[in-house]
């Protein structure tokens, strides 16, 4: 008799896969984004971190858009 993944179990399944995927992506979103890093010694303030995590959001969308158009 097979168990049928349960609802929590397939939602873990999938963020991990989500996660995996933003991994692999991840030296792609960094070059598209453009983001220079931080200087020897010096942090960046939350407001730079925001706008830094802003940036790599909308590098990934153009990432996976780019993934897409090569494997399609």
């Amino acid at each position: 008799m097979s168990q049928e993944p349960t609802g929590a179990s397939q939602a873990q399944s999938l963020q991990q896969q989500r996660m995996r995927e933003f991994l692999q992506m991840l030296p792609l979103t960094t070059e598209i984004a453009g983001l220079p890093p931080s200087a020897q010694g010096s942090y960046f303030s939350e407001g730079q971190m925001e706008n830094r995590a802003i940036a790599m959001k909308a590098a990934f969308k153009i990432a996976k858009q780019i993934m897409k158009d090569v494997a399609g």
